[in-house]
């Protein structure tokens, strides 16, 4: 070999070097594709180096099956647990526009109950001035005459009586009526002409249809 040939040993190296292309740092994406490194987002990178940790078969290198088994139960796990917060925070919404129609509900019928009650004081109230009517001329003809006071307090009474029956109330336990538990109470039993009837009244008693107001108190006769 001669000194030319060594010379030209020796520069071939260069020339090779200086032809090669220049190396470019490639990755591979989650298609195979070799692209450019590029910046990206954390999700990009997370998928990047994934893609890079896994093995041509799809799995990681290094990770038995029943580890791998654990690291899907875990991710279905906390996809699970996202569904159910969203699940859980539309639960609240809609639980808190029920509390609210609830409460503007409840506000309306409160509203409605003393609107009735007022206008039920009101004509009862209505009712029982005819009442107060008659009292004061049967007091004001009472003081003129004394005699007058008797039949005055009658009518005051009759009055009463309509007033209580526009009330939707029934007299109970007059003279004569045969003594019923339900509606009287027997506050004596004297000897009569026949059982169980009313011979005198300490209180009428009024009822409302199958409901009782107020029990009469009578006495009741009793054969002996």
């Amino acid at each position: 070999m001669t000194q030319n040939d060594d010379n030209r040993d020796n520069q071939q190296p260069e020339a090779v070097q200086k032809d090669a292309p220049t190396r470019q740092d490639k990755t591979i994406d989650m298609d195979g594709l070799d692209i450019p490194e590029t910046d990206t987002d954390n999700l990009e990178e997370d998928l990047e180096l994934g893609a890079d940790l896994m093995d041509e078969e799809g799995g990681f290198p290094g990770m038995d099956e029943n580890m791998f088994g654990q690291v899907q139960e875990m991710m279905a796990k906390l996809q699970q647990a996202d569904e159910l917060e969203k699940e859980n925070a539309d639960l609240k919404g809609r639980l808190a526009r029920l509390a609210a129609d609830f409460e503007s509900q409840r506000r309306r019928l409160q509203g409605e109950v003393d609107a009735a009650q007022g206008q039920g004081i009101a004509k009862a109230a209505e009712s029982l001035m005819p009442v107060y009517d008659d009292l004061d001329r049967a007091v004001s003809m009472g003081v003129g005459d004394p005699t007058k006071l008797i039949p005055g307090m009658q009518a005051v009474q009759a009055t009463m009586l309509r007033v209580f029956g526009g009330l939707g109330l029934e007299v109970t336990g007059r003279e004569g009526e045969t003594f019923d538990p339900q509606w009287h109470e027997a506050l004596q039993v004297v000897p009569g002409d026949a059982d169980d009837v009313i011979v005198q009244v300490y209180q009428l008693g009024f009822r409302m249809g199958d409901r009782l107001v107020r029990p009469a108190r009578v006495v009741v006769s009793k054969q002996g």
